[in-house]
């Protein structure tokens, strides 16, 4: 016999792609009271996807509630993270929710002793918390990139990125050179860095390539790449230039096939078509990142026409095979 869990979902259910009515809001608010978990979920997530503003006190008042409540109300966080994702689609004016879950912690019983169960539920109110360019955004979120979850602290850059305040800058700095056992970790905040202070950032970027090689120089170019940014083309190509150790170059000249601006690409189909055996190939596997690129590929073929047997074997392996 289906239990009323079940029956209130299976209603929810039927809302899906209806139209907002007062009868809908009615029946969400209701559910969001429920005393299930799931119900709550899923009302939370239909008053998302319905971006029914009106029930923006109700899905406040359901979070306030779980997180006062014992970790048997909501197992494994999901149902406030599912309404801290509506919170933030309707709008939270304030962010009260998302403040006191941003550093939230919920301890399951497991083999052997007890674990964490809200990091979901930390990064969902820190990427919130940025979205809103709430004015303690930065302060909050920092404390995340020290948080025990690796998960995290990715979101936590990611976070930071979102708030496009350079007040974040001097955090990413400071895990950037202290590290992580996670290697994205970092890699997310050299990112992060780049969209917070773009212009700022780029001579301790510089200071980081000086470093000649290891992930941590190595990411940094990676993230220079993938920013697009003329200044960090100009960057990447003197790295190239006074670097002759060969895995460094290969890496510099990826980054700079990263950029997609036709600056990088002029400069990398030059050493295809002109540059000593060596540097040609490497151009030519950077540039195979963009081997489905059909432009491009015929600008390759028109640069490789040379009388260089490495070359043309590395150029085999570039032209994709036809079915």
């Amino acid at each position: 016999m289906p239990t009323r869990a079940d029956q209130d979902l299976e209603a929810l259910g039927r809302l899906r792609g209806g139209p907002v009515t007062p009868e809908a809001i009615a029946q969400l608010r209701t559910a969001l009271a429920s005393k299930h978990p799931a119900v709550v979920a899923r009302a939370a997530k239909l008053a998302g996807e319905l971006d029914a503003a009106d029930l923006e006190p109700d899905l406040a008042r359901a979070c306030e509630r779980l997180v006062a409540s014992p970790a048997r109300a909501d197992p494994g966080c999901h149902t406030k993270t599912a309404i801290v994702v509506a919170l933030d689609r309707v709008g939270h004016p304030g962010g009260r929710a998302f403040l006191a879950g941003v550093h939230f912690v919920q301890r399951e019983p497991v083999a052997g002793g007890t674990r964490d169960t809200a990091g979901d539920f930390r990064a969902a109110c820190a990427i919130a918390l940025a979205q809103m360019h709430h004015p303690a955004a930065v302060d909050e979120i920092a404390d995340l990139l020290a948080d025990a979850d690796a998960a995290v602290r990715v979101i936590a850059a990611r976070a930071i990125a979102c708030t496009e305040s350079e007040r974040g800058a001097p955090l990413l700095r400071m895990k950037i050179l202290t590290g992580d056992g996670e290697p994205q970790v970092v890699s997310e905040c050299l990112a992060a860095l780049l969209k917070v202070a773009p212009t700022a950032s780029l001579p301790f970027f510089e200071r980081l390539l000086a470093e000649g090689e290891g992930p941590r120089c190595e990411g940094a170019a990676i993230a220079l790449g993938e920013s697009r940014a003329e200044a960090a083309f100009e960057l990447l190509r003197a790295w190239w230039q006074r670097t002759t150790r060969p895995q460094t170059r290969r890496t510099a000249l990826l980054a700079i096939a990263m950029q997609r601006r036709e600056p990088a690409f002029a400069f990398l189909l030059a050493l295809v078509a002109e540059g000593n055996g060596p540097d040609a190939r490497d151009a030519l596997a950077a540039l195979a990142v963009h081997r489905d690129d059909d432009a491009l590929r015929r600008r390759v073929l028109a640069a490789a026409e040379r009388d260089d047997l490495d070359l043309a074997s590395a150029l085999a392996d570039f032209v994709p095979k036809r079915p």
